[in-house]
Order: structure tokens, then sequence, then C-alpha cells
């Protein structure tokens, strides 16, 4: 549907596709992404001109769509303590324990314009396959006495694209520094100890992300390099990072 219609429409117009659920929802590399009633399920389509500091650095576009997922909910007041937390490149973890959502962006260059389309689906009121934010409301609620109410999937949407329009304008004026500060508050990896390509492997510390979105460790007597999302993929359980 978004695919016939973003050439169709005029550039500064806005154009989101919700479902209630999905039964062909699609992860990176292939892998199938499970939709139960109760998701926050969208693909938005934005516009983002080439010669501009955020179409210089198309990847950096996931982290700021986790970033807006997050905030979606920790940015409304009483809701700051909600452990909500964006891991790299794309997924959206409670604490670093569960993951509940992820990001998968495509882009499309026409002349000096890159239409993005950014799916995003997060678990809001289904504690199926793993766990929810509404799961987290009622968590905190009952340890911390409070009498926050639960969330819903539409309003979570609505918030995460007003985020993500903030956030943008954001990078378009200041780069990844105008962002960055934000990201690792929320991210999971800071100081983080991984083995690179398997168990055995070389042991690296996490120091951040570059100015392009790629993971930047710090290898023993090897110095800070980037690793590329397309390639790598972050295996928490084991903590790796392990070619795909």
């Amino acid at each position: 549907l978004i695919g016939r219609l973003m050439f169709e429409l005029p550039e500064e117009m806005g154009l989101i596709a919700i479902a209630v659920r999905q039964t062909q929802g699609k992860g990176r590399g292939g892998n199938v992404w499970l939709s139960p009633m109760g998701c926050a399920l969208s693909t938005l389509h934005i516009t983002i001109p080439l010669h501009s500091n955020l179409g210089q650095r198309i990847p950096f576009i996931q982290h700021l769509v986790s970033l807006a997922v997050v905030e979606s909910v920790r940015s409304i007041p009483g809701y700051e303590d909600i452990d909500l937390r964006v891991k790299w490149p794309n997924d959206i973890y409670y604490n670093d324990l569960m993951k509940l959502g992820g990001v998968l962006v495509t882009s499309t260059l026409i002349e000096t314009t890159f239409h993005i389309l950014i799916g995003f689906g997060f678990n809001v009121n289904n504690s199926n396959p793993t766990i929810c934010i509404n799961d987290l409301i009622t968590k905190f609620n009952k340890e911390e006495g409070t009498k926050l109410k639960l969330l819903t999937a539409d309003c979570l949407i609505a918030r995460t694209v007003t985020v993500l329009e903030r956030l943008i304008d954001i990078f378009q004026e200041k780069g990844p520094n105008g962002v960055l500060p934000r990201y690792y508050k929320y991210w999971v990896h800071s100081g983080k100890q991984v083995r690179l390509h398997s168990e055995e492997g070389p042991v690296a510390w996490i120091v951040g992300i570059d100015d392009y979105g790629f993971l930047q460790v710090h290898e023993e007597g090897k110095g800070v390099e980037s690793v590329h999302p397309d390639g790598n993929s972050f295996d928490m359980l084991r903590n790796l990072i392990v070619p795909k």
C-alpha cells in the first residue's frame, strides 16, 4: 500500500500505515516478525534530502526510531523510570533482559531525495511472546506504589512519530552530537565487554556509535574499530558480536 502511494503524494505530506495485526511481518535478514494482538505495528514513510546531515548518515535513522519508541513512553511525566532501553542496532529492550520491539528501515534514493520506509513494532498490551510495555507499567506500579495508567498502541504510535520528527529536526540542525546524549541515556551497552566472532574470539569493549551509526568497539592492542550492522548482529544472550 505505502510502496504504491509514496511516490504519488506531495513531499510535505506524511504517510503511515497502521496494522492491528500482521500475518506476514518481516524482521532483519529475512527473519519472521511475530505480531500478535496488542502490538503497536506501523510503517511510516518520510523523505530526507540527500544533501543534509541525516541524508549523509542514513544508517542513523534506525537509531533515531528506536530512541523515539523508548522516549514515547519515558518522556511522559511519571513514566520516566519505566525500564525501556535501546539495543544496537534496532531493538527495543526491557533493561538488557528481553526484547519487546524492533525497527526495520529501507530506503530508495530518487534523484536527490531519500524515500525512507520505517517499519516499527513493539509489544504494548501483549505479554507473549516475551513481555510488553503494560507489563512493565504494572510491575512498576506494584513495586513503587504508583497508579500509572496502562497505555494504548495508538497513543504510543502517535507519540513515537511526534518524537521522531523532533529528533530528525535536531539531527538535521546539529548532527549526531545533537541526539547521541539522549541515545546513550537509554542504550544497554555502556561499558560492556563483548567477544568478537565467537565465544573464544578476541575481547573488546563497546565504546559507542560513530558519526554514521556504526558500533564502535575497542579491541585490546588494536584501537577503536567500527562494526557495520549489515554484516553483524549482537547476540545479547551470549554477549557476542557475530557475523551474520
